[in-house]
């Protein structure tokens, strides 16, 4: 631990260093962080980045750590979480400017709150905007690329606006995901007027739908594997008599089975032990290649 590291981070954001990625990521799993800092805003970031560059002290960009596997290994580096860049606005009649660090479940309620329309997929996923621009998050047959118009990026030590047929999206893929150096920033979505009701209505029932379907009260990184295309990821891996499968603190969802599950302190290696065990099947069974919807860091 550098004293001199740890002032200069200071002095620009909210730092600790007792912090772990256990403590940070939804499925509660992953070892000892060297420096964990928010930075205060937009430009102390930048500062805090070159300092990394300059120091070459690795780091990473981390939202609500719902859709990352971290190892148990310490790293010897900075995560860095957006926490402060939290702000929203309108910038014309249909266009909402929002932050990085702005969660989707609040954003989707303050919207419908204000009869604001567009949102409403991603009302129950737990990750930040940022996160969601970076994954092209979607539910229900609706994603970020829906709605998404302009991204505000830290791009080699510039602030730039990438816009929509710039950002690479498919299905669960952006161009940032072939860019880790790119930071996203903000983003310009489009929302359209309805009824608060009605949006809050649509809301409640899809919450409802995701409760009833999806193990909520367990850790998890979410959805693990990409769907094929015209199947289901879930129903491959149950045909292949993975529903309710144990292995060491791992436990693949009965409720859902692309749902893999933290139970009994589970690490890393049990994750990846049991997803490659799920491919390997799939593919035997299937002739289908399944694909990582999550992340794996320091593994």
């Amino acid at each position: 631990m550098s004293r001199e590291i740890l002032s200069f981070l200071s002095s620009h954001g909210d730092v600790r260093t007792d912090a772990r990625f256990k403590e940070i990521t939804t499925i509660r799993m992953g070892g000892k962080i060297a420096y964990l800092v928010s930075p205060y805003d937009m430009n102390r970031l930048t500062l805090i980045i070159k300092f990394l560059k300059e120091e070459d002290i690795p780091y990473k960009i981390l939202g609500r750590g719902s859709n990352i596997i971290c190892g148990e290994d310490d790293y010897d580096g900075c995560v860095i979480r957006l926490d402060h860049l939290n702000q929203y606005h309108f910038e014309d009649d249909d266009t909402l400017y929002v932050e990085a660090g702005v969660t989707a479940p609040r954003l989707a309620n303050v919207m419908a709150s204000q009869g604001l329309s567009g949102l409403e997929f991603a009302s129950g996923i737990p990750g930040t905007m940022g996160g969601l621009v970076y994954m092209n998050a979607g539910a229900y047959k609706r994603s970020m690329s829906d709605i998404v118009t302009q991204v505000l990026v830290l791009k080699d030590d510039e602030f730039v606006w990438m816009n929509k047929d710039e950002l690479g999206y498919a299905y669960r893929t952006s161009i940032f995901q072939k860019h880790p150096d790119w930071i996203i920033l903000a983003c310009r979505i489009m929302v359209t007027r309805e009824k608060s009701d009605v949006i809050k209505d649509l809301i409640a029932d899809r919450l409802k739908r995701r409760r009833a379907t999806q193990p909520l009260e367990k850790p998890s990184a979410g959805s693990c594997f990409r769907n094929p295309e015209n199947d289901f990821a879930w129903r491959l891996i149950d045909a292949c008599g993975f529903r309710g499968y144990r292995y060491n603190g791992i436990e693949v969802s009965s409720k859902h089975p692309n749902f893999i599950l933290n139970v009994e302190n589970a690490t890393a290696n049990d994750f990846i032990s049991t997803t490659n065990l799920i491919r390997l099947k799939v593919k035997d069974n299937f002739g289908i290649d399944l694909i990582m919807e999550v992340e794996l860091f320091n593994c």
